[in-house]
């Protein structure tokens, strides 16, 4: 379809009427813009989300601040909609917009079900646009375009067991689609030169259309398996949200909204989630922002899952309002925008991060959605709740140390060691696993609300720590490749992404030291690699290869092999053998831990030798993500 006549249309079914009091147009298909009744200026509430990841049950508790005493349980499908709902009270003219990572990297509970159920819960809530992020590519563009327009899934022409389950769970058959619209002005398709999705929607409050732009991360690319993303170009985010300005602007637009899955970190102590602390100026979406039009009213983003809430200088230097609302369902920004209709513009914006508490009495959880959730829950428990092994102590996702170590990761990167080591299952001698393959909050010791018990794992927390469905590939790689990869992980070295410092966890028995203060190619030294008791020093102290030649087998899961976080020496190995899914390796890992071998404990690991596998020279208690290497 003609895409104006498309935004036509799509502005027609999302309009509201102008009278005091009217019903959104959206249930009246025959309502279409009137003029605005009065020139005085009025206050539309934008309600927004992002990288909600298909947890359709709360992900724990959060507060305002790092330090608050009140933290309360936060998220859910059911108490996101109750939130949203509530919020539209407080003013008629409202829509409810995305920044992108709505599906995937789910929890079992949607996973499982092809993350159809968290379509059908935000359907629920009220989500009306949002941008597509990176994750939405995960299972390729035909999938994203299912997840849009509905139906069932289908596995070598037959009908996956897992997909329309409707009749199970009171929702329709076949699977109705989202009833939002996804966005994404920058994603191309190189078979039509087209986007792949609209590049904007409107929704029209008092006479006056408002855009919505939905960007996509430009370096999806790298961080999503190639499958993921064939046949697409990803564009540069500010130049195709500048050269769509004059479009809207022919059409009578001057409301602009970029909803981009892009963002920043705070970096201060306090971390509170209407802060815009530390180096958010010199951030990604910070550089997006200074290369707009001045057009654009408001950024939503997304992509770090953090909270904060900015005020940053676009091309102009004009502060905009930038906002994310970390992940998960815990928050959700309030943004109230005034418009002035005699121009049709935003004059004033004025945002607030709000948490999406589970025992705010003034909130009912939406009926519907509780229905699906527990539906869902049923079929996925008995599954879930299988306990697989044990651990001694909580191994978290986070990175516990200055030299950027992950608990949760090295026991991943143990079980693919373990999965491959077997001559005829790739003969591995090292692991490796990407940082964000881990996902949030790590291997938990509390019993969870299943009843397993204190230490136990069960088959659902493990999935939810690493939930994307990878398989595992073994290589060989030479010592020089070794060193090549390791020198990959710092931002802006050897074709790593100029804002992303990406440290990947190894498995027991490989250990080294890096510098941050050092430049390019001459960060890592002292790598050891610890094997019955025997350790070889495969880099000095110096940061020399011993041996450059010498090969060794090493294990990666496929998103990396193939390139992805920028680990583009991966490509290069050689002899490859495909394995087990990653998850599969790790509920095998964890089985030996069981009585009466009793639970993993990584302290007693005889080939790490009570120290840590990553080790930093200097003193510095940050671990780097971003740009700079050595904060």
């Amino acid at each position: 379809m003609n895409r104006t006549r498309y935004l036509t249309a799509l502005s027609v079914l999302v309009t509201l009427a102008a009278c005091s009091g009217s019903d959104d147009a959206s249930s009246n298909p025959g309502a279409a813009a009137t003029p605005a009744a009065t020139a005085a200026p009025f206050v539309v509430k934008v309600i927004g989300l992002n990288d909600f990841h298909g947890n359709l049950e709360s992900s724990g508790t959060f507060g305002q601040t790092a330090a608050s005493a009140d933290k309360p349980a936060v998220g859910g499908a059911d108490y996101l909609a109750g939130h949203i709902a509530r919020l539209k009270t407080q003013n008629p003219l409202n829509v409810v917009v995305g920044a992108g990572d709505m599906i995937s990297a789910s929890p079992l509970i949607s996973a499982s079900f092809n993350d159809e159920p968290t379509i059908e819960a935000l359907n629920r809530a009220g989500l009306e646009f949002t941008s597509v992020g990176n994750h939405e590519f995960d299972k390729g563009a035909a999938e994203l375009l299912r997840m849009q327009t509905g139906g069932c899934r289908f596995i070598n022409g037959a009908q996956d067991p897992n997909s329309c389950k409707g009749a199970a769970v009171g929702t329709p058959v076949p699977f109705e689609g989202a009833k939002f619209k996804y966005l994404s002005a920058n994603v191309i398709s190189t078979a039509t030169g087209r986007p792949l999705l609209p590049a904007y929607g409107t929704k029209t409050f008092n006479g006056v259309n408002v855009a919505f732009v939905g960007m996509t991360l430009k370096a999806t690319p790298t961080i999503v398996t190639p499958t993921g993303v064939a046949g697409l170009e990803f564009k540069d985010v500010a130049q195709t949200v500048n050269s769509l300005v004059p479009e809207l602007r022919a059409q009578g637009i001057e409301s602009i909204v970029v909803l981009v899955h892009e963002g920043g970190f705070q970096t201060g102590s306090l971390g509170d989630i209407n802060g815009c602390e530390g180096n958010l100026a010199a951030s990604a979406i910070a550089n997006i922002v200074k290369q707009l039009d001045d057009a654009v009213d408001l950024v939503a983003s997304a992509h770090t899952h953090a909270a904060y809430n900015c005020k940053l200088p676009n091309a102009k230097g004009r502060l905009i309002a930038v906002t994310s609302a970390n992940s998960y369902g815990k928050l959700l920004t309030d943004i109230d925008v005034t418009i002035d209709p005699a121009t049709r513009d935003i004059t004033t914006v004025s945002a607030t991060n709000r948490l999406v508490a589970r025992n705010d009495p003034s909130v009912t959880p939406e009926p519907g959605i509780v229905k699906i959730v527990a539906a869902y829950k049923g079929l996925v428990d008995p599954v879930a709740n299988a306990v697989i092994g044990s651990i001694k102590a909580a191994l978290p996702s986070s990175r516990t140390d200055g030299a950027c170590n992950m608990p949760a990761g090295n026991l991943i990167a143990d079980s693919a060691l373990y999965a491959t080591r077997p001559g005829n299952f790739g003969g591995a001698v090292i692991a490796f696993m990407n940082g964000g393959g881990v996902r949030s909050p790590g291997f938990t010791f509390p019993s969870s609300a299943g009843g397993e018990g204190d230490g136990n794992v069960t088959y659902g927390e493990a999935f939810t720590v690493q939930p994307f469905g990878n398989s595992l590939v073994t290589m060989t790689l030479t010592a020089q490749n070794i060193k090549d990869v390791l020198e990959e992980q710092f931002a802006g070295c050897r074709g790593q992404s100029a804002t992303a410092t990406r440290f990947m966890l190894p498995s027991a028995g490989l250990k080294y030291f890096w510098d941050g203060a050092k430049g390019c190619n001459a960060r890592i030294s002292n790598v050891t690699l610890t094997q019955a008791g025997s350790t070889e020093v495969i880099v000095d102290a110096a940061g020399v290869v011993t041996n450059p030649s010498r090969t060794y087998r090493v294990t990666v899961n496929n998103f990396i092999a193939d390139g992805g976080d920028g680990y583009s020496t991966f490509k290069s190995g050689t002899d490859r053998l495909g394995g087990a899914q990653d998850i599969d390796a790790s509920v095998s890992f964890l089985a030996q831990y069981k009585a009466p071998r009793g639970a993993y404990d990584p302290t007693v690991i005889a080939e790490d030798r009570g120290t840590p596998r990553l080790n930093r020279i200097g003193s510095s208690k940050i671990c780097p993500t971003g740009s700079d290497v050595n904060p």
